[in-house]
């Protein structure tokens, strides 16, 4: 995600970064550069030229030019505005009034409704809730087929709906039948269109109607940029929509969606699809998002990630491991099984600060069958290669390749591109970073800890944001 305006970013600042004096010539050219970046990752020209004013203004205003630190004062500025013109704060689905309560997907064909139902489903799951899935789209009998198979893989219950009955009916009659089957959460995945037109939307305004849905979701395609926030305004015009659920960000590395989208419609993003997988569903926190643009990691979210699926004690040990600069074979084996679970490993070094940039880390994360190999490879090695892997000569190179069925060049690849990541590691730790990063994790993972900076909060849903209309 964000990849390329993530470099752009990185590239306008690194001119300032480190000066003790900045002009307003300077400013300007900083500006510039922002202004093209943000143009060139498809963001809305109208939020572009608010945005670059409102930063001049505050740059300007308060004497910063003059600070000691006028390079970390732009870019506290550029991080808070981008923040706040993403929504500022994280908005969670507000579901009120007695259960059960409707949930709508909206949006064109081939946005990703039926698969973000599923998701979503998922998501509520893992928040103590009892989702109920409804296929409401009879113009397309494969949706009703597709998300039936779904709710079975998730051990979901589905309405059983047919393409004799209309959508308003499924809708109507499914929020019956999950009351009697004691769920509390609707779903409700209704038809989309290639475009947008009057008999589609008076469909789902008389669903939204019958069903007084609590949270009317668009799902819109962040990959089509400006269109999507086009798609937007206009779902939000016609339907008045809640809050918008940008899908296939993992394939966006621009970005323009998710930095045009809240200014525009006023309506704030509430979810990101970060990839196929039903757990592919994460929170959009406008902070993190604008700490991740601006290069700076997400390592909150790289918190949650670890918390599903890494064990407490196992986290502790590679925790205190890494803030002595100790990393071994064996825990690259074990943690790289974990990383399999948690998403993309490039994704995964993109949360941190500092790694997600490193060009020389790009070879060393591998795909799944690389990972297969490299496990191998690795199981293949006796208790003191894996503790320290300077001792393996060429002989031993040979044996492991013969014992894990690779060869010797994969051998090499594997150990270089090991020492690699090992050598940041250690640089990381001796500045200061790891041990922050540590510490951090340390602090979300104990037991009782408070949430705060350094833990997520958990619940149902976020605040509400304070953002601009």
């Amino acid at each position: 995600m964000f990849e390329n305006i993530s470099d752009k970013f990185s590239n306008v600042f690194q001119k300032i970064r480190g000066r003790g004096k900045i002009t307003e010539s300077d400013l300007k050219s900083s500006l510039r550069d922002v202004r093209l970046a943000l143009l060139d990752a498809d963001v809305n020209y109208k939020v572009v030229k608010d945005f670059i004013f409102t930063v001049n203004q505050k740059a300007l205003g308060k004497d910063i030019l003059k600070s000691l630190t006028p390079d970390q004062h732009i870019i506290k500025i550029v991080n808070d505005e981008l923040t706040e013109l993403m929504g500022g704060e994280s908005r969670g689905l507000e579901l009120g009034g007695r259960p059960p309560w409707p949930i709508m997907l909206v949006g064109l064909q081939g946005s990703g409704k039926t698969t973000t139902a599923g998701k979503l489903a998922l998501y509520l799951r893992k928040q103590g809730r009892s989702p109920y899935l409804v296929p409401a789209d009879v113009a397309r009998p494969a949706a009703i087929i597709q998300l039936t198979k779904l709710g079975e893989d998730l051990g979901v219950p589905v309405f059983p709906s047919t393409t004799e009955m209309t959508p308003v009916d499924i809708a109507e009659k499914a929020l019956s039948a999950a009351g009697s089957a004691g769920c509390d959460t609707v779903i409700i995945d209704t038809a989309g269109r290639l475009s947008i037109d009057q008999q589609l939307m008076s469909e789902l305004g008389e669903i939204k109607s019958v069903t007084r849905s609590v949270e009317v979701l668009l799902v819109a395609d962040a990959m089509t940029g400006q269109e999507a926030v086009n798609i937007a305004n206009d779902f939000n015009k016609k339907l008045d929509i809640t809050g918008v659920i940008l899908s296939k960000m993992e394939g966006d590395a621009r970005g323009g969606a998710a930095m045009s989208i809240r200014e525009i419609t006023g309506k704030p993003i509430k979810f990101l699809g970060t990839g196929e997988k039903s757990d592919a569903l994460e929170v959009f926190h406008p902070e993190r998002m604008a700490s991740l643009i601006l290069g700076m990691g997400d390592v909150l979210s790289l918190i949650e990630k670890a918390q599903e699926v890494i064990d407490e004690k196992e986290a502790e040990k590679l925790a205190l491991g890494l803030a002595k600069g100790r990393f071994t074979l064996d825990d690259f084996r074990n943690q790289m099984r974990n990383m399999r679970r948690m998403g993309s490993i490039d994704a995964i070094l993109g949360m941190i600060p500092g790694l997600g940039k490193l060009r020389q880390l790009k070879n060393a994360t591998p795909d799944t069958a690389e990972m297969t190999k490299i496990t191998a490879i690795i199981d293949s090695m006796t208790v003191g290669e894996r503790l320290d892997h300077t001792i393996i000569d060429s002989g031993r190179r040979r044996r492991i390749a013969n014992g894990s069925g690779t060869t010797v060049a994969d051998v090499n690849l594997l150990l270089k591109n090991f020492a690699e990541v090992l050598k940041i590691f250690r640089q990381t730790s001796r500045a200061g970073g790891m041990h922050a990063l540590v510490g951090r994790v340390m602090g979300a993972m104990a037991p009782g800890a408070p949430a705060g900076p350094g833990r997520p909060q958990g619940g149902k849903g976020g605040g509400r944001g304070r953002g601009r209309r």
